[in-house]
């Protein structure tokens, strides 16, 4: 009898531990937003990622990009956050990246694939961090609605047109169809820095200090204006929020009330989606200024954070995601530019997308050798998102008609100083 309670005894211990070593599995949680279906992709990797390491299970929790662009920030300050994230704002939420060198495989290989875009999450005189990896890599660029020109009778501007060119021959469009917006730009700092550097903004240092406005700012600012003045551009869209809120056209341009949207390659995929064959779009090269015919480089990026405590399972997640057989299955199920220099220069097969999302992809990838240097170092300033913020901020309040020009130029100024000014205090 006491033998048969020993065993019992025994074999109920050995449950109990099993049953413990069943839920000794690391859980990492990875805070995402998503533009077209890049979450459904990233899911399947997640499982297959999982099924060859039994001890880590990932969750992907989704959220909508102002959650990224604003909720996490106040987290990270705070000293909470998730294990990984995917963000674009880089330079600015560099202080809070993970190293994972130690953690990955090859080094080597990460420098020669992402080098020039972990620069962008590096601190300021860091040589050597990997803090994540690109999921993609996006430029600033024009879609058309080209039904919209056909049936107004328009002709498309040309090669090298200007920012003035389409702005005009959109309006015409617009007039001919009724059409309510015949320029459409994201409310996002990155979008109006797709024209200003265009007109040669330069977000130098000035004296030792950013300079966030100067004349390639103010012709690119009054553009926008004049255009929300003479109807090329809605109050709409841009009135519809304040302060540093985003707010894309992205919905307006699928159901044709967009002739000329201001957006970028990460809509592809969506609008490959969502469009169709509905009508006819296309993507056209960033139009000229008197600087460049450049937009603006940026992306997403899945980073490790410093909240996380668990860097070795991070570092392991993070290597079989930046492999090149993971990422080419992503970027290719995902309709994104690479942000893999190696699989950049073998070129993707997007072999799901439609011939006018195949076509829009070349133009992007086209446009990525048309970028001007300064629009690489702009978007890689820590002090970029401080700048888009207050750019977009003060510009929304011109155009609702509650400030000047003058006025708004002063206060952007003072809002970065001020800004930089409180972040150096907490370093």
């Amino acid at each position: 009898m006491k033998k048969a309670a020993w065993m019992a005894g025994c074999a109920l211990a050995l449950s109990i531990l099993g049953a413990a070593g069943a839920q000794a599995e690391t859980t990492l949680r990875i805070m995402w937003y998503s533009d077209g279906n890049e979450g459904e992709v990233m899911n399947d990797l997640l499982r297959r990622f999982e099924e060859k390491n039994k001890d880590v299970k990932v969750v992907l929790d989704q959220v909508p990009f102002k959650a990224i662009n604003e909720t996490l920030p106040v987290q990270l300050a705070s000293g909470k956050g998730p294990d990984l994230a995917r963000i674009t704002d880089m330079g600015g939420l560099a202080p809070y990246l993970l190293d994972i060198r130690s953690h990955v495989k090859d080094a080597v290989y990460w420098e020669q694939n992402y080098g020039p875009f972990l620069q962008w999450m590096r601190v300021p005189g860091n040589t050597s961090a990997i803090p994540g990896y690109m999921t993609q890599l996006t430029v600033t660029g024009p879609f058309v609605n080209k039904t919209l020109f056909e049936q107004a009778g328009v002709a498309m501007p040309g090669a090298n047109a200007t920012w003035e060119d389409w702005a005009k021959a959109a309006k015409a469009v617009a007039d001919k169809v009724q059409a309510p917006f015949p320029v459409a730009f994201d409310r996002s700092g990155h979008r109006f820095f797709g024209l200003a550097v265009s007109q040669g903004a330069q977000m130098a240092e000035a004296g030792g200090e950013l300079k966030p406005v100067d004349d390639g700012f103010k012709r690119a600012a009054k553009l926008v204006v004049d255009w929300h003045k003479s109807g090329v551009m809605s109050k709409e869209l841009w009135g519809a929020v304040s302060g540093t809120a985003y707010r894309g056209a992205n919905e307006e341009f699928k159901n044709a009330q967009v002739v000329f949207y201001e957006s970028g390659s990460w809509q592809t995929a969506q609008f490959d989606k969502t469009i169709g064959d509905a009508f006819d779009w296309i993507a056209v090269p960033t139009p000229c200024g008197p600087a460049n015919c450049s937009g603006m480089p940026g992306g997403a990026a899945l980073v490790a954070l410093k909240t996380s405590s668990h860097p070795a399972e991070v570092g392991r997640l993070l290597d079989y995601l930046a492999s090149e057989e993971v990422a080419n299955e992503f970027y290719a199920r995902t309709l994104f530019v690479p942000g893999h220099i190696g699989l950049a220069r073998k070129g993707i097969a997007y072999t799901s997308a439609s011939p006018q999302a195949a076509a829009a992809l070349k133009v992007f990838g086209d446009a990525v050798g048309k970028l001007d240097p300064v629009a690489y170092r702009i978007q890689g300033d820590p002090s970029s998102r401080i700048v888009f913020n207050a750019a977009i901020s003060r510009l929304g309040q011109v155009v609702v008609g509650e400030t000047s020009l003058d006025d708004a130029y002063q206060r952007i100024s003072a809002d970065v100083a001020q800004q930089i000014a409180e972040r150096r205090k907490k370093q």
